[in-house]
């Protein structure tokens, strides 16, 4: 198409300049150099006398037709406007046949933000957390426990009396059998055993490490769920489910609070630590018919992706 109207336009300038006693040379050379020579053997052979009877035009108009076809006709470049243009206009037309759009659930402003895959994030993720809570208190109860048998096994060598060593009359080197512990003896010696297989599991460490993911993720993940219902909705739901995610949250950060102190040994600190926790557990618990009754309404008004 764009060799046809080179030689339209070309076959027009006779009839603009028919005087050739103007002055102006025609070309030296028969064949154009404007034209690509990969279009030459299709050009038909009438227009190549047209062409060599032509007179010259302005280089400025020469160059820009000699530039223009070639590039465009070049490999190179029709396949970069194809990647740039042409397929990515392909993909929308077929996601809009398909009726992707309908999967961006209220009026498709933030993509596949609004779909049911992003919006089944934040329970999948909470439920995960709720378990992951649980698993984190049972690792802190056993780094109490830890510390409290440390105290008892005290308690219990302050009250056992020391049993005296007797030894039998007439005999200086020859002293009685041992004697069998005594309860009190054997109970220290119980936990002292298990006082020991405790230190094995690092349960510290373990206990800072899930806390600490704990906090991060969940704060995360709160935040994370008003925004997924104000990109779906385009407003927030004043309700039980709202205040009790607030709460744990905060819960969350209160009990991350008192760490310095509790390493320091205040054990009001970690009464307190305890008591948030396990308000934490029970906020957690509320928030799961709350929960299962959203993640119904996102079957309801969202489609897939």
């Amino acid at each position: 198409m764009a060799a046809t109207a080179t030689l339209g336009l070309v076959n027009l300038l006779p009839k603009l300049n028919g005087n050739r006693s103007s002055g102006r040379k025609p070309f030296p050379n028969p064949r154009p150099p404007c034209l690509p020579s990969a279009l030459r053997p299709h050009l038909p052979s009438p227009a190549l006398p047209l062409l060599s009877d032509a007179p010259s035009i302005p280089a400025s108009a020469a160059a820009a037709v000699a530039f223009s076809l070639p590039l465009f006709f070049h490999p190179q470049v029709s396949s970069l406007i194809l990647r740039l243009f042409l397929y990515p206009l392909i993909a929308v037309e077929v996601m809009a046949f398909l009726g992707w759009k309908d999967a961006l659930a209220v009026d498709g402003e933030f993509g596949l933000l609004e779909g049911r895959t992003f919006a089944l994030v934040h329970p999948v993720v909470m439920g995960g957390l709720f378990f992951y809570t649980l698993w984190a208190g049972y690792l802190g109860w056993q780094w109490r426990r830890v510390r409290t048998i440390q105290n008892e096994i005290n308690e219990l060598k302050q009250a056992a009396p020391t049993a005296p060593m007797t030894v039998a009359a007439g005999s200086d080197s020859e002293a009685s059998p041992p004697a069998s512990p005594s309860p009190a003896e054997a109970k220290i010696q119980q936990l002292t055993e298990e006082r020991k297989a405790l230190l094995k599991g690092s349960y510290r460490e373990r206990h800072y490490n899930a806390g600490s993911i704990l906090l991060g993720f969940g704060v995360l993940e709160a935040v994370g769920g008003c925004l997924n219902t104000w990109i779906r909705t385009g407003q927030l739901f004043p309700g039980p489910h709202l205040f009790g995610g607030a709460g744990i949250a905060v819960l969350w950060a209160l009990a991350a609070s008192l760490v310095s102190a509790m390493q320091k040994g205040n054990d009001a600190a970690r009464n307190l630590h305890i008591a948030l926790n396990t308000l934490n557990v029970l906020l957690f618990v509320s928030q799961i018919p709350t929960g299962i009754d959203i993640v119904f309404k996102v079957f309801e008004f969202t489609n897939w992706p």
